[in-house]
């Protein structure tokens, strides 16, 4: 059962989407689901997580998790974050991207 607040997700940019799956496949064994042109999700990492090969942040992205996310996001802002993407919805769940006050950005995703 996935928690509030507790790393549920990380996301690593990358250039060549098929570049990343044949290197983490064939160096770690993680398998892969393609979600479009520029999404692959990972499995076998012992965390959740995929390759983005759209445009967003230029290192890993850690993504929490919320049950309520506009709460979430209420919380992240009365402790100091700054909200740096707005709530948006993908397949499977939407999710808010936030600076935290040490410049980290981070995610926060919901199931849909």
């Amino acid at each position: 059962m996935r928690d509030d607040g507790k790393i549920d997700y990380v996301e690593f940019p990358v250039a060549d989407l098929p570049a990343a799956k044949r290197f983490y496949g064939a160096a770690f064994g993680w398998t892969f689901q393609d979600w479009g042109p520029g999404y692959v999700s990972f499995d076998g990492a012992a965390v959740d997580g995929g390759f983005n090969g759209e445009a967003g942040p230029d290192k890993p992205l850690v993504i929490l998790y919320a049950h309520d996310l506009e709460a979430m996001e209420a919380k992240v802002k009365g402790a100091g974050g700054v909200i740096t993407r707005e709530i948006q919805s993908f397949p499977g769940g939407r999710r808010f991207h936030f600076r935290d006050p040490a410049g980290n950005e981070l995610g926060v995703w919901s199931e849909s």
